[in-house]
């Protein structure tokens, strides 16, 4: 299910930003910072009362504006409306309603989206101003006074937000379906294999609008299982965005990793592995989501008898930091290789939603803590009482010790490979979990 997206906006210098901070910070505890993403990022992912969801920041809106970056900044906040499934109108107490707010209130009306109005800038405690309820002449109901700077109120307002959350049960596609997306850079030839794939595939089921509402999802059933493929737009450099509309995007490219099972991480052949592939990869890494290289336009390499296995060589060092990811060299003009996609997502899913039995995993951990001992400091010595796996996608460890801080990274990384040289878990994270004997949680 893709997680609910909340498009903030309003007139410029209204708190937008600040609200959008508050609710990214840590001193309301309620929001973990999306990784992979910049600095001055424009979304973030939250949670409110254990749900998820994704909160968009937008420029000012200046409706009847003719500057140029004005007209930009009001077209990314149309973009915004577009997808969101609820929309918080922020507005200045300062300032009472000014007809730039009144236009904005219009333009919102007429999307029929879900809208929640924030006034901004009330920050005192106790009873709301008397200039309140001057806002209640934009139509948008009740009007809820937060102070963005502080975080007084906004509690009350995420309230009102989750009201309008679609239904978190409600499934876009079925249990035996496998949602693929395929990320990469621009031209990587994303839309070319999803078009060779349905264009060769004789059983499509459909091609139906994605849930994203900006993209479409290619329904695919063949002998190796059912699969949604997700096409993305291309993540450029950050230096490379010059355009604010082109920020979405990338929203939609990391959403549709949030949605997916398996990420298929296209790299060009012709210009090889770059800085931004390395972080369109960490991102389905930090995500915990299965995941496979597929090297296209290798129809156009030059090569030898070697030349796969040195550029394979060079690939796992670049992605060292995502040892288990396995490769495939195809090419999406051709269909070369593109069936054995299909049995490496299968597989790579599989891996993914592995769960490993107690018992077997501690065989594991005894025979690895036998053969190499955890490490000690200072006359104490590393103690691993057992380990379990309480969760998957990705399998997830917890391991009770009797000192976390001996728990080194190296010997986590020791006891990762030993389980996966018994159990494979290919193209998949792990995660570890280290609890210290005694802790409640």
């Amino acid at each position: 299910m893709p997680l609910p997206l909340v498009a903030v906006v309003g007139r410029p210098n209204v708190g937008k930003s600040t609200l959008f901070n508050k609710l990214a910070g840590k001193r309301i505890s309620i929001v973990e910072d999306t990784p992979g993403v910049t600095r001055d990022r424009i979304y973030t992912k939250c949670e409110w009362r254990s749900r998820e969801f994704m909160v968009v920041d937008t420029g000012g809106i200046e409706p009847t504006s003719d500057d140029v970056i004005l007209s930009q900044m009001r077209r990314q906040a149309e973009l915004a409306i577009e997808r969101a499934d609820v929309i918080v109108l922020v507005t200045d107490i300062k300032c009472g309603v000014t007809a730039t707010d009144s236009d904005v209130a219009s333009m919102l009306l007429k999307s029929g989206k879900p809208v929640v109005l924030a006034v901004n800038k009330c920050d005192t405690i106790g009873e709301p101003p008397m200039e309140l309820y001057e806002f209640y002449n934009l139509g948008l109901g009740d009007p809820f006074p937060i102070s963005s700077q502080h975080g007084h109120g906004t509690g009350d307002l995420l309230d009102e937000v989750f009201k309008y959350f679609p239904d978190d049960k409600l499934e876009d596609y079925e249990d035996d379906y496998i949602k693929v997306a395929v990320i990469g850079k621009p031209n990587a030839g994303k839309s070319s294999l999803i078009n060779y794939i349905a264009g060769e595939e004789r059983v499509i089921v459909s091609n139906i609008a994605g849930t994203t509402r900006d993209a479409t999802d290619t329904v695919i059933e063949n002998e190796n299982g059912k699969f949604v493929f997700i096409d993305t737009a291309g993540i450029r450099k950050k230096s490379k965005v010059n355009e604010r509309i082109e920020h979405y995007s990338v929203l939609r490219a990391y959403m549709a990793v949030d949605r997916a099972d398996v990420c298929i991480i296209m790299i060009d052949a012709q210009e090889g592995f770059t800085e931004q592939d390395s972080k369109i990869a960490g991102y389905a890494h930090e995500q915990g989501k299965a995941s496979i290289v597929a090297v296209n336009k290798w129809d156009a390499i030059e090569k030898n008898d070697k030349t796969m296995q040195e550029f394979q060589t060079k690939l796992e060092n670049d992605f060292s930091f995502m040892s288990y990811v396995p490769f495939v060299f195809i090419s999406a003009k051709t269909g070369q290789r593109v069936n054995k996609l299909f049995e490496m997502i299968t597989l790579v899913n599989e891996h993914n939603s592995m769960r490993i039995s107690t018992g077997m995993l501690n065989d594991v951990l005894a025979y690895a803590t036998t053969r190499v001992q955890p490490p000690s400091d200072k006359g104490r010595r590393l103690k691993i009482y057992y380990m379990t796996q309480p969760s998957t996608k990705p399998p997830t460890f917890v391991t009770f010790v009797n000192r976390a801080d001996l728990f080194h990274f190296s010997y986590q990384r020791y006891l990762e490979n030993q389980i996966r040289g018994t159990f494979g878990l290919t193209g998949t994270p792990v995660k570890f979990i280290v609890r210290e004997r005694g802790e409640s949680k």
